[in-house]
């Protein structure tokens, strides 16, 4: 009996099951996908099908797992559908016309409408403003909400834990949220763990990975807002992570390396808009409502406050509108007719993003984007490379806040009429990845406050030319694009 090869057999077996899953890729991967997203993800399987389809399998889809999924929708429709009860009310025709269309935008996709009578203050002191955190909570009557992606208890941060332990023992509800993974990188988690075990604060990790207990998903979804509100009067948002400035790194501690951040203090109705945000990441941790019902504090007017100012807090992310913060960043820029600054320490834009900048650069708009000049991160700094060669081209001005700091800040301004601050960055995470959280501020008064935080950016950095550009080395440039094509694959 002549038995066939087994060699061959698995040879046939191997490019059978490869033709099938190219087959299959075709049919599933472009839907629901940008053109980009679908076609790198097709290219990588259509080259590498049985690998490409695991790496697909782990990594292409943002699908949570189904408790997650109802727990969001059910919080989502509780929480932030019935804003009325969070006096939102605002008379939008004080804005321009074109900013009450993106307004509209927002509470259509985010389900949170703009709010008036806000008071806001800028905060680029990274100390300073973790030393104001913890006042505000000692201030606390009733609760404390606070909500980090990553969260560190070191010797910068300690103040404000000890003010959140000092209120838990006068009987103040003090509830924290982190992500699970984006501080369990820092060191000195387990420590962090144990010292609030010994503490009344009522902590979760967000979106864990936990496998045995059915938690889940691609473990690059992440939560990446950051959220402090006291009382539902005073509230607290922007691009500061909760540790440090070199992120207990010993490597960063010796290259002297720090991050360069920048926090929004509110008071207002506003800050009720920014609970609610809390309130639906905490009812999908925990199950448990948290009422929004604000304890007003005595007003605290302050010299460096702007006042009477309109907000609009726009939570993005896996469960809401796809996008919603790209659209709403595509959509303001578009309305700019002279000035637009953009300040992202990970600038990797998809073809709307970078459509949007090169045409109001080409229209004649002055466009200016601020980035660090090394990225504390390989694949991304390279990928954010690819696109300099564009955006010169385009006659859009880089500046490159100079290193070892890291600019983190993450902001933009558009001629004198509107400004967003947050956590949302500017690249392909931040818009399908990533729980974010960002602030809309139609407002010529905090503009003029930011551009003096941009001019302080533009006076340290150094301007990058199309000259120097051009100067790198091929294997650079080959490196920039490999990784800008990997950014891609989500």
């Amino acid at each position: 009996m002549n038995l066939p090869d087994p060699t061959s057999t698995l040879g046939w077996l191997l490019l059978a099951l490869e033709i099938v899953l190219r087959l299959v890729a075709l049919g599933v991967i472009p839907g629901n996908r940008k053109p980009s997203t679908g076609m790198a993800w097709l290219l990588l399987i259509l080259v590498e099908p049985i690998i490409g389809f695991i790496v697909f399998q782990l990594f292409g889809r943002t699908r949570l797992e189904g408790r997650r999924v109802a727990r969001q929708k059910r919080a989502i429709e509780a929480v932030l559908g019935p804003s009325e009860a969070l006096h939102l009310e605002y008379d939008e025709s004080a804005i321009p016309p074109e900013l009450r269309t993106v307004a509209e935008l927002n509470r259509r996709l985010g389900a949170l409408p703009m709010s008036g009578g806000n008071e806001v203050e800028l905060w680029p002191d990274y100390a300073g403003v973790i030393a104001e955190m913890a006042a505000e909570v000692d201030r606390a009557r009733s609760f404390v909400h606070v909500e980090f992606y990553i969260t560190a208890w070191d010797d910068v941060t300690d103040p404000l834990f000890q003010a959140l332990v000092r209120a838990t023992e006068r009987g103040v509800v003090v509830r924290m949220l982190f992500d699970h993974l984006g501080s369990r990188r820092v060191d000195g988690y387990r420590g962090m763990l144990r010292r609030l075990r010994r503490t009344e604060i009522r902590w979760r990790p967000m979106l864990p990975i936990q496998p045995l207990r059915g938690r889940f998903r691609r473990p690059d979804l992440r939560n990446h807002r950051k959220i402090l509100v006291v009382d539902g009067s005073v509230g607290f948002t922007g691009s500061l992570n909760l540790t440090e400035p070199g992120y207990n790194s010993r490597k960063n501690h010796r290259l002297g390396r720090e991050w360069v951040e920048l926090m929004v203090r509110l008071e207002g109705p506003v800050v009720g808009a920014l609970n609610a945000v809390f309130a639906t990441d905490w009812y999908v941790e925990t199950a448990e409502a948290v009422d929004l019902v604000p304890v007003h504090g005595a007003p605290d007017r302050r010299a460096d406050e702007v006042f009477d100012v309109p907000c609009q807090v726009v939570p993005s992310g896996p469960g809401i509108v796809a996008e919603n913060n790209l659209r709403m960043f595509t959509a303001l820029i578009y309305s700019a007719t002279e000035r637009i600054s953009l300040t992202s320490p990970y600038f990797v834009p998809d073809e709307s993003l970078l459509y949007a900048v090169t045409t109001a650069a080409q229209r004649g708009v002055a466009v200016e984007l601020f980035v660090s000049e090394v990225s504390d991160q390989f694949m991304v700094g390279h990928a954010q490379a690819s696109y300099y060669r564009a955006l010169l081209a385009a006659g859009v001005r880089i500046f490159r806040y100079p290193a070892p700091y890291v600019l983190h800040a993450k902001h933009f301004t558009v001629d004198d009429k509107v400004a967003v601050v947050g956590s949302s960055n500017m690249d392909m995470r931040s818009f399908g990845l990533n729980f974010e959280v960002s602030l809309m501020l139609p407002s010529p008064e905090v503009v003029a406050k930011l551009r003096e935080v941009e001019d302080s950016y533009r006076t340290l950095s150094r301007e990058l030319t199309r000259e120097a550009w051009q100067e790198r080395p091929a294997r650079t440039r080959y490196v920039d694009n490999v990784m800008r094509l990997t950014a891609a694959l989500q």
